[in-house]
């Protein structure tokens, strides 16, 4: 059955440098896809694929 969920964001200010900005900004138009969602796919990635000693709590 399909459901419809809402997920809770916040805002947080972060500091880059600026060419991994204009990376992820090129990467993010190439895939048609929003600066902030990118980002938050390449956290997701890099958290779920962190070796086994340093793997985040839930």
């Amino acid at each position: 059955m399909f459901e419809i969920k809402k997920v809770q964001s916040f805002n947080k200010t972060i500091r880059m440098p600026e060419d991994l900005i204009a990376k992820l900004d090129k990467l993010a138009n190439k895939n048609d896809i929003s600066f902030n969602q990118l980002v938050v796919q390449c956290c997701e990635y890099a958290l779920e694929n962190l070796g086994d000693n340093r793997k985040t709590k839930k």
